[in-house]
């Protein structure tokens, strides 16, 4: 994992956000992501391995783990990452193209040149509605991967013993799930940080409108 990479991308980000959009970022890379590659990604890494029902008919567990964890936590939570720290980046996208377009017009128009954005990070025009529609974008996402998962792991938890009777099984066998405890944990901890994100997005978002 290169660390330098989300660095600069930390850095970058925080350049151009407000004071709860740098809140946000601190809550997303340290409470999210470190804890999901340094703890998460163990606690689920024997999901599938020591799914054990009691019955040694072949095929039986595969279907019934299938069955009740059609996607795995830690797939779920990657691609929510990626999708939640995608708009981020348009904004510094944004403000490259004005930059990008500062220095082109500048090295066309020579002497004649007229500067269109003194400073190409403060948001006005289209940068505003850019940051802004991040802001909802990231909250949406957040708020359809809490739904998904409320679905998918009702209550966001997981039982410690689940019944199963799908084919191939010869009859309704119980099926104990490795280390619920703990991975109930690390969901609650999850599905909390994800609430504090999507209201500060909120806030943020109230912010910028009203101070414009």
């Amino acid at each position: 994992m290169n660390w330098g990479v989300f660095e600069g991308l930390l850095s970058g980000v925080n350049k151009y956000s407000t004071a709860f959009g740098r809140i946000w970022l601190s809550l997303v890379f340290i409470f999210r992501l470190l804890v999901y590659l340094v703890a998460a990604e163990r606690v689920w890494s024997d999901d599938h391995k020591d799914f054990d029902c009691n019955t040694r008919q072949p095929g039986c567990t595969n279907v019934c783990y299938d069955h009740f964890f059609p996607i795995s936590h830690i797939r779920l939570w990657a691609l929510q990452l990626i999708l939640v720290t995608c708009p981020s980046l348009l904004v510094i996208m944004h403000v490259a193209y004005r930059e990008a377009k500062e220095q082109r017009l500048r090295e066309t128009k020579g002497d004649s040149y007229r500067c269109i954005y003194p400073n190409p990070g403060k948001k006005r025009g289209g940068l505003w509605w850019t940051y802004l529609l991040s802001l909802i974008f990231k909250a949406g996402v957040d708020v359809v991967f809490l739904y998904i998962f409320y679905r998918l792991y009702r209550n966001y938890t997981l039982p410690r013993v689940v019944k199963c009777e799908l084919l191939p099984c010869p009859n309704v066998v119980d099926c104990f799930i490795s280390r619920p405890t703990e991975k109930n944990i690390f969901t609650l901890f999850m599905v909390v940080t994800t609430c504090i994100c999507v209201v500060l997005n909120l806030i943020e978002a109230t912010y910028l409108i009203g101070k414009r």
